[in-house]
């Protein structure tokens, strides 16, 4: 799938729920991909308050896309053509909050403006992921040296604090010079 493709179907996404008045933050690759990080031609992943996913699958089913079934229960799944979204309203088993809504920032994504989840919660999402049956750091690494500057590494390290995996990785950051904030 093409990176031009892929914003296509965000900027859909995001002018879809923007008019039917859905509350929601862009996140993972191509929220990364907005903040300066590598490109991504995997999917497009949104927040969404869970009171609120019912709205925006039926805004986006009606602006041409189409529903999937998934046995997961911390998100939905829509389809742009071939286009995977993901609507997550428990990533990491953590509710999507009027707080975390509130905290992403206005910018502009390809042919788009929406809201855009912050560089300090893109990698506090990025390190909650990691455990012992995922904990390849090969894929975040350049992720938190093209977001460096924007992240808030103390609270990267004060909400990642029950995780030895993203303490190793914030380790590894910390020995490679990518960041200074060690507690």
């Amino acid at each position: 799938m093409e990176q031009t493709e892929l914003l296509r179907s965000l900027a859909k996404v995001a002018n879809t729920l923007t008019a039917a008045e859905v509350p929601f933050a862009l996140t993972g690759g191509c929220a990364v991909y907005a903040r300066g990080g590598p490109p991504t031609t995997h999917d497009v992943d949104v927040l969404v308050r869970e009171q609120d996913v019912s709205r925006a699958v039926s805004a986006l089913v009606a602006n041409g896309m189409r529903a999937a079934e998934t046995p997961l229960d911390w998100l939905a799944k829509v389809y742009d053509g071939d286009r995977l979204v993901d609507l997550l309203h428990h990533p990491n088993r953590e509710p999507v909050t009027d707080e975390v809504l509130k905290r992403a920032e206005w910018m502009r994504v390809g042919p788009a403006e929406m809201p855009v989840a912050t560089a300090t919660d893109l990698m506090v999402d990025k390190l909650k992921v990691f455990g012992p049956h995922r904990c390849d750091f090969t894929e975040v690494l350049p992720i938190a040296r093209a977001l460096r500057e924007q992240v808030d590494w103390k609270q990267v390290w004060d909400r990642t604090a029950e995780s030895p995996y993203a303490e190793a990785f914030l380790l590894l950051l910390k020995r490679l010079d990518i960041e200074e904030v060690v507690p």
